[in-house]
């Protein structure tokens, strides 16, 4: 810490100067960065997906997101097309408004399906890597005799009932109380195996945005 202090007393102010413009301009790169990935995630596009529509290569783009490199005004220009909103958008550097959603029972969104129902928890919040849900599950309901697999990581709790998770042919039975977290690009199956409606809290953790709704997963 010493050293760098005197460092910078000694430096010729000539050099400062030089110094801090660069300073500037690598503080610009990762807010442009930053901004570029909020928009990407908020419009629920992967790096690929955005890649596409661009016209970039995946590997431009997370070096522009991760503030490695400083974008072209051409590049900014394709970015902002892609995204639908004005090249100003990358350097806006507001804060984003707090959310906080209460939601009462018999209140959440549903989504009913052959096998149950599911109300999502997350509804009003942008989506930030992770959706959590509560599924209520018909006896005998199931994913099907097709392994689900998606990139990413998975968490359920047993609420009611049992629900049996079957992964890469090895049983795990939940019971009230029980819960199980693994990587889904393992596929896996699951099973009510009660007499009775089953209940659980759902986590589901897609490593990028899903590239299909949600929905899908309760869909066999």
């Amino acid at each position: 810490m010493f050293q760098d202090s005197t460092v910078d007393f000694m430096t010729p102010k000539k050099d400062v100067k030089h110094r801090s413009s660069k300073q500037d301009a690598s503080l610009a790169s990762e807010r442009v960065g930053r901004q570029l990935r909020v928009m990407r995630k908020a419009r629920r596009l992967s790096i690929r997906a955005l890649a596409k529509l661009s016209g970039l290569s995946v590997n431009t783009l997370s070096l522009i997101e991760n503030g490695k490199t400083s974008p072209s005004v051409s590049t900014l220009h394709h970015l902002a097309e892609s995204l639908d909103v004005p090249i100003t958008a990358f350097f806006e550097y507001e804060h984003p408004k707090r959310r906080i959603v209460h939601q009462r029972a018999g209140e959440r969104q549903q989504l009913i399906f052959s096998q149950g129902q599911v109300e999502k928890l997350s509804a009003g919040m942008p989506h930030l890597g992770s959706e959590p849900f509560i599924a209520r599950l018909e006896p005998g309901a199931t994913s099907g005799e097709t392994p689900i697999v998606f990139p990413g990581r998975e968490f359920i709790y047993c609420l009611e009932g049992h629900i049996t998770y079957t992964i890469e042919g090895e049983t795990f039975p939940l019971a009230p109380g029980d819960s199980l977290i693994f990587d889904s690009y393992t596929p896996h199956t699951w099973r009510n195996t009660a007499s009775t409606i089953s209940c659980a809290l759902l986590v589901l953790c897609p490593e990028d945005s899903l590239d299909e709704s949600s929905e899908h997963y309760f869909m066999p």
